[in-house]
């Protein structure tokens, strides 16, 4: 007999749930809150911004992703992996508890290492996670409703064909890929991908109808938040507010939001940065540069900004393969995107 979702949550209270035992003041708290993404809609700058606040905790690693069960090393391609390592050596000072680290240390795959990222929670209030890959994940809503039934959930969706293009651009400017957009989501379109890199799931990331009604069909409406890309992000101030008091701490409170994370950016030579940053050059060559030149040097080497547009026929592509979803997701939400369906240049933010 399945248990009732109230006994669940009295259960939850009590710790005996899932054998979260959070009445031991020597184990972290569990997080209360949890950005989901989408990716590449600012959940970056949400991550920082909201560190700022001082009744929020965030965990000193952004995407741990421990509740999407498919990012586990197993699934992860060769190219990912390196990746992924490169990001681990940050881990001593993001966790500051002289423990050793592991080599993909910097997505939690065990129990024990996600509760260590929260092992910093002092008298905060909201405790959160923003790991965009649940969203996508067919396997975090269930997790998370099952270790914190009581959690709030905030997503940011995008237009999925201007997602799909920062994606890439990202992919691009970290030395992940060398082709050209068209060839890269006509590779990710060809499907047969299982591996977690840069094919896949590049393109599903975009799929947001099942996405977002797997927390529908979980949590309660009024524990979900949902801003859109386009439109709250016109005045962060006003979304941080509206945000602050959904998580029930002070909304008065403004972060200074004057440092963007992630700038949109792509080198100028994608073969040359490609093979610089496979091989492991790249790094040790712009440490050679004294620190006064390296904004120069990062002007030549990249391309920013308003000279980044996604062609029209490549928009037309990701439309088509977008527009089913794009409209089963405006019925579940009933909200008009139309928007999204369009094929003319849209505005760079």
């Amino acid at each position: 007999m399945k248990c009732p979702p109230f006994v669940l949550r009295i259960l939850h209270r009590l710790c005996l749930y899932n054998g979260a035992n959070v009445m031991d003041p020597t184990r972290p708290p569990l997080p209360n809150f949890f950005i989901v993404g989408t990716g590449k809609a600012g959940t970056t700058s949400l991550h920082d911004y909201l560190g700022q606040h001082p009744q929020i905790y965030m965990s000193p690693v952004k995407e741990p992703s421990y509740f999407a069960s498919e990012i586990r090393a197993a699934n992860l391609s060769g190219q990912f992996q390196r990746h992924v390592q490169k990001q681990s050596r940050e881990l001593p000072k993001r966790l500051k508890d002289g423990l050793p680290v592991k080599p993909l240390g910097w997505l939690a795959f065990e129990w024990e290492d996600y509760l260590r990222l929260f092992q910093g929670v002092r008298d905060e209030t909201a405790i959160g996670d923003a790991s965009p890959s649940y969203l996508w994940s067919e396997t975090a809503a269930q997790n998370i409703w099952s270790r914190v039934p009581e959690a709030r959930i905030a997503m940011v969706l995008r237009d999925p064909a201007e997602r799909a293009f920062s994606h890439y651009l990202h992919q691009l400017a970290v030395g992940l890929t060398k082709a050209t957009f068209r060839e890269h989501i006509e590779a990710c379109a060809r499907g047969g991908h299982r591996t977690i890199g840069t094919l896949y799931p590049f393109l599903e990331i975009g799929l947001y109808h099942q996405q977002v009604k797997r927390y529908l069909d979980r949590f309660p409406r009024d524990h979900i938040r949902i801003y859109w890309y386009e439109q709250d992000w016109r005045q962060p101030l006003r979304l941080l507010a509206d945000l602050f008091q959904f998580l029930d701490v002070d909304p008065s409170f403004q972060p200074d939001i004057s440092r963007k994370s992630l700038e949109r950016r792509a080198p100028r030579w994608p073969g040359l940065s490609y093979f610089l940053k496979k091989y492991n050059v790249w790094y040790p060559l712009r440490a050679l540069v004294p620190p006064q030149w390296q904004p120069s040097l990062s002007k030549i080497a990249f391309r920013r900004g308003q000279s980044l547009v996604m062609d029209p026929k490549d928009r037309q592509y990701l439309v088509d393969y977008y527009r089913e979803d794009i409209l089963k997701l405006a019925a579940l939400l009933d909200r008009d995107l139309s928007a999204w369906l369009w094929v003319a240049q849209r505005p760079i933010t």
